[in-house]
């Protein structure tokens, strides 16, 4: 009985001698955690933390975003952002689809780190595993980057330029922050900490959505007035795949299942528990009950503050991460931004700006007092790294942290300002007056309920009654959830 050459063990070319099997299934459940967090997650998130006439327009932003960045990925952005060096924070542009690539074993060709006096310092990362598994993991944190930043645009972006904004967005910014800060550019090179994507991803789509924002213009004034989730169950199913999911999320960064991908997954847990609890209880302090939102939201920054230096702080730092990014996020939505005319005017639909944009400098900054000698050692390419409250060289990398993190601000802000004007040539960014007013009815022709209600508008040669009291029982929604 002939046996497949996938399961005749080291004597078939599909186990090549490099392959660490343990390391390429953690590295692809990882990936596909991580996956999980966009479809479903965040799609089911989207569609129910909206108000119910954006229910079916936010959740396909998230589908289209996901299924988007796949084919730029795979075309040209992977070896943008893990290829060849281009220039110091960009690298060269070529397709990931070839087998010759895809199955020889995972390397990053520019993150060879070299001493100031030019000799090498670590040799380059090359995971156990083929280059398939790491084009497969590092897609998925691309395409969460650009749905986090779409929401900020929920409720009144066209789809039109929706669909022209995302590729764009990726291959002019998300490849520069990835570039710099993980595949071997100038922030990569001088020692900037950023494990997990607390700047590539949280700190980048904060600014770049808070910019996004500014460009498109607020929702309608209803809108903004009153925006009830349509689903308060659902919401709590989509972000707890967020954060069950961050479990791949963290987890998968050491490129092995190693000692520092169980260190990197227990904090995470511990932060995101404690960030939680902070804003619940400010919650009950300030407003006298607990708001389900806003323990997600606790959730959220939590998540995202310990991203950073996941694998790189211990369990009592992660704990303090969790009480500070429960606390000042907190503080910025509530109270900052309620004072600020600047934010005032800025319609940021789901507040990224502070859940990921400041819980993400905040997490930076701390990994930058916290990071632990021990720990940076299994990690890091610069030896003898560490966090300020170890003294030493401590004090120099909060403020590599400080800077590292202006980078990624001004870079987001200035180029996703150029291509929201780009797009604005081709197509209007928002929607038209007639579809702020209707919602999903009139963007998509579908709606998430087969009810009527808020944002439909009676029709008798649509709906089929010679009655309004009558329509609102009667009425059948059009598109493809027409009830036939």
């Amino acid at each position: 009985m002939s046996v497949a050459r996938a399961y005749q063990g080291n004597r078939s070319g599909a186990v090549a001698e490099w392959l660490n099997e343990g390391d390429n299934a953690w590295q692809m459940i990882s990936a596909t955690l991580v996956g999980l967090q966009s479809v479903p997650g965040l799609v089911i998130l989207y569609g129910s933390i909206v108000k119910k006439k954006w229910a079916v327009n936010s959740a396909f932003m998230a589908l289209y975003a996901f299924a988007a960045v796949w084919i730029c990925w795979v075309t040209w952005a992977y070896d943008m952002s893990f290829g060849d060096k281009l220039l110091p924070f960009w690298g060269k542009a070529r397709p990931a689809l070839g087998q010759k690539l895809l199955i020889q074993q995972a390397a990053l060709p520019a993150t060879t780190h070299y001493r100031r006096d030019g000799t090498e310092e670590t040799p380059m990362i090359t995971p156990f595993y083929p280059m398939a598994s790491m084009v497969y993991f590092q897609c998925v944190f691309a395409a969460i980057t650009v749905i986090l930043l779409g929401g900020s645009l929920l409720g009144r972006m066209s789809i039109k330029a929706w669909m022209l904004f995302v590729p764009l967005w990726l291959t002019f910014c998300y490849t520069v922050g990835a570039f710099s800060l993980w595949g071997g550019g100038f922030l990569f090179q001088w020692g900037v900490i950023d494990y997990s994507g607390g700047y590539v991803i949280h700190l980048s789509s904060g600014i770049a959505g808070l910019t996004a924002a500014y460009w498109v213009g607020p929702r309608t004034p209803s809108d903004r007035e009153r925006f009830p989730p349509n689903n308060v169950l659902l919401v709590l199913v989509g972000a707890g795949m967020l954060w069950m999911g961050w479990t791949g999320f963290n987890g998968g960064d050491p490129y092995a299942a190693n000692i520092d991908s169980s260190m990197a997954v227990l904090n995470t847990h511990i932060c995101a528990a404690t960030s939680l609890l902070m804003w619940t209880t400010l919650d009950v302090a300030f407003f006298k009950k607990p708001s389900v939102i806003g323990a997600v939201q606790g959730m959220m920054t939590g998540l995202v503050c310990i991203t950073p230096g996941a694998g790189l702080v211990q369990g009592w730092a992660a704990m303090v991460m969790g009480i500070l990014s429960g606390s000042i996020p907190w503080f910025t939505m509530m109270v900052v931004h309620r004072r600020w005319a600047f934010l005032q005017k800025i319609d940021d639909t789901l507040a990224v700006f502070h859940t990921h944009a400041v819980a993400g400098f905040l997490g930076g900054a701390t990994t930058g007092l916290f990071a632990e000698p021990v720990l940076c050692s299994l990690y890091l390419p610069v030896t003898d790294s560490r966090g300020g409250v170890y003294g030493g060289v401590g004090g120099v990398q909060f403020l590599k942290q400080v800077v590292g993190a202006g980078f990624v601000v001004a870079w987001n802000a200035v180029v996703t300002t150029l291509i929201c004007v780009a797009v604005r040539v081709v197509t209007p960014l928002r929607m038209s007056e007639e579809q702020l007013m209707i919602g999903d009815d009139e963007v998509h022709g579908e709606e998430a309920y087969a009810l009527w209600g808020d944002g439909e508008r009676f029709d008798v040669t649509r709906h089929g009654s010679n009655s309004e009291s009558e329509s609102q029982h009667l009425h059948v929604p059009t598109g493809v959830t027409q009830n036939v």
